[in-house]
């Protein structure tokens, strides 16, 4: 039988695009665009439309900065070491920064789904801000863990979703994976040969040490 694709409603696309795990990924990558001092409204407003969001996205500087700052926030979620860690986190940001729990349809263009925020108009950086812990949230509810992770990399400052039940992953990308490992495995290299030519250094050096006399007994 011959495989039919499903074709999805647009409801139905826009309830996929906006879904938890791909609401919590979006975070990250905003998180990580708005890592720099000075982020291109340009470069932001693209990590939106990665994750389903549609034109026109106006950014200004201020949209941006204030942004940076949730960012800032969020940050410390993927910072949480234990599920209480990040939970606690979370339930700060929520009585400090979100408004009630309200549905909304945006005016019948999308499926009824939750918001955090005050209005469908609410300021980007308070809009980034609720609806990052509402999708957090629910992360560390489902699989009582924390919901991402700061890279372990020293040269890379870039958080991510963690998934599945397996173990943990470390680093945010393959790429910071074998970095580390190659620095691990040369690091291992050096001082193993530090160690060598430590150890030859010290036989010379006993080779070239005249003997003790020691003296006999009486003399």
């Amino acid at each position: 039988m011959r495989y039919i694709p499903q074709v999805l409603s647009h409801r139905d696309d826009w309830a996929t695009r906006h879904s938890v795990l791909t609401t919590a990924r979006r975070t990250a990558a905003l998180i990580n665009a708005l890592a720099d001092d000075h982020p291109d409204p340009a470069d932001v407003a693209d990590v939106l439309r990665d994750y389903g969001e549609t034109d026109p996205i106006d950014l200004t500087t201020s949209d941006v900065a204030g942004m940076r700052a949730a960012a800032t926030l969020l940050r410390q979620v993927f910072a949480a070491e234990h599920a209480d860690d990040a939970a606690a986190t979370l339930n700060r940001l929520l009585q400090d920064h979100t408004g009630p729990l309200r549905l909304t349809s945006h005016g019948g263009s999308t499926s009824w789904h939750p918001h955090l925020d005050r209005d469908d108009n609410a300021p980007w950086a308070e809009w980034l801000l609720a609806s990052s812990c509402m999708a957090l949230a629910v992360l560390v509810w489902d699989r009582q863990r924390p919901p991402g992770r700061i890279c372990a990399s020293p040269s890379c400052e870039n958080v991510f979703i963690t998934q599945g039940s397996g173990p943990e992953r470390r680093y945010c990308s393959r790429r910071c994976a074998t970095r580390e490992r190659v620095a691990a495995h040369r690091r291992s290299r050096s001082a193993k040969r530090s160690n060598d030519i430590k150890q030859s250094n010290d036989i010379k050096q006993g080779a070239q040490d005249p003997p003790r006399h020691h003296p006999s007994p009486g003399s």
